[in-house]
């Protein structure tokens, strides 16, 4: 137990100075910082309504973060979540063109596991260039999220976009019978029950699997895994590609519990700030959840920043920016040794000087 508030104190700490700064900062804007803290929370759990608002948005949060968290374990900084979830949304809205669904369950299982399947090739990707080809994942995974969103704008307004579609270019919507619904008739989707089974079955997964267990072993020391015969390209094509397609889920999810078919409003930087929910929760899948439903709190409070003080709707990327760095810089922290910095910066005391007798 101790351990485990060791390892929740510094995360609480950055993101406690988050608030603070994130005050100063609007101080220098004519806002009280204390009326805005107060919005903040009351925007984000206030009420029923807000509480929805919150889970709705949280649900993407914790599929996008497993996306850097799962392969965090084997070793790598994969970033790349925006990429998946755009194509995991472009899969789901593309399969009713080529097959013909039963407007039923099946038909949105389908949907979803099309998602998946996307979102797994994309960022497993990245670490196939990483094992064969010696590129970093970080910058790949990166860069091919741009390419995603290219491919997605292009297929969008192209090939796939609806005729009805005059202003706002998009694909056809889904069938009724195909939406993700509500949990018992409430705005919160059923994306959120997804996205809390799959980060407790990753964490079951990584703890008390034999696979889990030797990816930990591959992120941990890759000398180790090498010399006791683990297949660590495999294992780390697996890592990402099981990342992959929980973000692509949350695309998919995206598409058929919100939006309804694929356009513009996909790309609502859910894969960016997934990173910050992964590296706040220390890559553990299951601080994945308490994580995002906070920030996705944060996120749902910005318009009503703006309506009652006049802040802008994107304030809360410069919380979530400031939230980011001083983890980043917690974990440089985490490794100093207080206890010997202490005891070598206290004044030793003075050694007594021996009285020389004269010969």
């Amino acid at each position: 137990m101790p351990n485990a508030l060791k390892e929740a104190a510094l995360p609480v700490f950055a993101i406690a100075a988050a608030l603070l700064l994130f005050g100063v900062f609007v101080w220098f804007a004519g806002v009280s910082p204390l009326e805005v803290w107060v919005i903040l929370f009351k925007g984000a759990f206030g009420d029923w309504f807000s509480w929805q608002n919150t889970l709705q948005r949280a649900a993407p949060l914790m599929l996008t973060a497993l996306c850097v968290a799962i392969p965090a374990r084997a070793g790598l900084v994969v970033i790349g979540g925006e990429g998946a979830l755009v194509l995991g949304g472009l899969a789901c809205a593309a399969l009713p063109y080529a097959l013909p669904l039963p407007g039923n369950a099946i038909g949105t299982v389908a949907l979803c596991l099309a998602g998946a399947l996307a979102g797994a090739l994309w960022i497993a990707l990245a670490g196939w260039l990483r094992q064969y080809r010696g590129i970093n994942e970080t910058i790949s995974s990166l860069l091919l999220a741009y390419v995603a969103i290219g491919l997605f704008k292009h297929w969008v307004e192209g090939a796939l976009r609806d005729p009805a579609s005059l202003n706002k270019p998009a694909t056809r919507s889904l069938a009724e019978g195909l939406a993700i619904g509500g949990i018992g008739g409430s705005d919160v989707h059923w994306g959120l029950a997804i996205g809390i089974v799959a980060c407790v079955a990753s964490g079951l997964w990584l703890r008390a699997t034999a696979s889990g267990f030797a990816v930990r072993v591959v992120g941990g020391n890759p000398r180790t895994a090498q010399l006791v015969g683990l297949p660590a390209n495999r294992l780390i094509l697996a890592a990402c590609g099981l990342g992959g397609a929980c973000a692509g889920v949350a695309g998919a999810v995206e598409v058929a519990a919100v939006h309804t078919n694929a356009n513009a409003s996909l790309i609502a930087g859910y894969g960016y700030a997934g990173i910050l929910v992964s590296f706040i929760a220390r890559h553990n899948p299951v601080a994945v959840i308490p994580v995002a439903i906070l920030f996705g709190g944060f996120g749902a409070a910005g318009s009503l920043l703006q309506r009652r003080l006049g802040l802008p709707d994107a304030s809360v990327l410069v919380l979530q920016g400031i939230a980011f760095v001083l983890i980043l810089a917690s974990e440089g922290l985490r490794m100093v040794d207080w206890k010997t910095l202490l005891k070598n910066r206290m004044p030793r005391p003075a050694e007594p000087q021996m009285r020389k007798e004269p010969v």
